[in-house]
């Protein structure tokens, strides 16, 4: 079976010399190699690091300075161009990626010999961006993140700790086993492809759910005044049937329990559909102990009517008539509770606010024995209900020493994440809980 093909493309970070390892264990593992460098990645390695450990000279320039330079001798003996390094590749990951070469990639700037291979290439490819931790946040950044995201980049998120800068904070270059275990899964999927096994959906196949059971929730509910009305809220369910495809995708055996929507059915999605919050309660209860990930997505009421009329409530004047109103289960809580306590059955609530979000989503994320919360403000331009997109903040419990500290004095971690479409977060989201799910049963 003929050997899997990498481009590397290495930019101007400080974490360029990890990019060697990554050379040396693919070479170990079969894999044919070929680095692209840019002019500020050659300012933390040698081109020939690169080149001793790949057994093949680095691509470094579009035009060599001078025609009998080594790199123009090595171009004209191999036939080196960014179109046939594009052809060749069966993976294209950039690792380290800077700040600047993941701009480029959102906005199809071609000024180098890396970027025009970038734009010539088609096949699985795979972002690993490492920057001061400022610079990962800013707005701009985040947007061309998720921007790369859309045009099917899959990016391996860098990893929290002390950087370069002395700064604390998410920006460094995810753990070398991380962005290995991701280029396995891409190699995978090009080896299906050459073997005419590839997948009809448009991006290459993820099993990082496969063998998990997600049950996820979505939708509002309805609480029955009489026979014609009822309270409810404005969730189209749209996020929670986005979580459930995604799911499904990744290769998860996937529950959706449904408030009424006009969505249709995910495909190959068991879909329970309820109407109030006690009737969505019991069916979480009856498919609970199965569930390796639950996801409360569902805008459930928190109050129905203590008693219901059998008949239309009527006009008897200027007055109307008084509705006492009760509490529901709190779903959410009841999860949080009765988790497995071995740490394989991770529980994710959603808030949504129009104040004080991160204070609000943090007491939730305590209260609620949450493993994470996905809050987002209703006031915030297209991040309300019936949108396509969403723009959130994730909140995690976590022992970094800037985290947020909460009510009980625990840590509390939160990412605020950039606007997207719902499809785009909900990938986001899964991975981040199946990640999570991992590393507890490894500790």
């Amino acid at each position: 079976m003929a050997s899997t093909h990498i481009m590397l493309g290495v930019t101007g970070s400080v974490a360029a010399f990890k990019a060697c390892q990554l050379v040396s264990d693919w070479g170990k593992r079969g894999y044919e190699t070929r680095v692209a460098m840019t002019a500020a990645a050659q300012r933390f390695v040698t081109p020939l690091s690169f080149a001793s450990l790949a057994h093949t000279p680095v691509r470094t320039a579009m035009f060599p300075d001078t025609a009998d330079s080594q790199d123009a001798l090595d171009a004209q003996r191999l036939g080196i161009s960014h179109i046939d390094d594009a052809k060749w590749a069966d993976v294209l990951v950039i690792a380290p990626a800077t700040a600047d070469i993941i701009a480029k990639i959102a906005h199809g700037i071609a000024d180098d010999y890396l970027t025009s291979m970038v734009l010539a290439y088609e096949g699985p490819k795979i972002l690993c961006p490492a920057m001061n931790t400022r610079m990962y946040n800013n707005p701009v950044t985040q947007r061309n993140i998720a921007a790369c995201r859309e045009f099917g980049w899959t990016i391996v998120e860098p990893a929290t700790g002390r950087l370069a800068c002395q700064d604390t904070g998410k920006g460094k270059l995810a753990d070398l086993e991380d962005i290995e275990d991701a280029v396995e899964q891409a190699a995978e999927s090009a080896a299906a492809s050459r073997c005419g096994t590839k997948t009809e959906t448009d991006q290459p196949a993820n099993d990082e759910l496969a063998g998990l059971h997600v049950l996820v929730t979505a939708g509002p509910t309805q609480e029955p005044l009489d026979p014609v009305r009822y309270l409810t809220n404005h969730s189209t369910g749209k996020m929670g049937y986005a979580l459930a495809q995604a799911a499904q995708a990744m290769g998860a055996e996937v529950t959706l329990v449904s408030g009424p929507v006009s969505l249709d059915e995910p495909d190959g999605v068991h879909t329970v559909h309820v109407q109030t919050a006690q009737e969505m309660f019991d069916a979480v209860h009856g498919h609970f102990a199965r569930a390796d990930i639950i996801i409360m997505a569902a805008a459930v009421g928190d109050f129905r009517p203590e008693d219901r009329s059998e008949q239309k409530i009527k006009k008897t004047g200027e007055v109307m008539p008084p509705i006492t109103l009760v509490q529901n289960p709190d779903i959410l809580a009841w999860a949080g509770e009765h988790k497995r306590p071995d740490g394989s059955q991770l529980v994710c609530g959603f808030a949504m606010e129009t104040q004080d979000l991160l204070a609000n989503a943090q007491s939730k994320l305590e209260r609620k024995h949450c493993d994470m919360l996905v809050a987002n403000d209703l006031n915030e331009p297209g991040a309300g209900f019936a949108h396509d997109t969403n723009r959130v903040v994730i909140l995690t419990p976590d022992t970094d020493k800037n985290a947020t500290a909460g009510e009980d004095g625990s840590k509390i971690h939160s990412e605020p994440q950039p606007l997207m479409d719902k499809r785009d977060l909900a990938a986001v989201i899964l991975g981040r809980l199946a990640r999570m799910r991992r590393e507890r049963l490894a500790d």
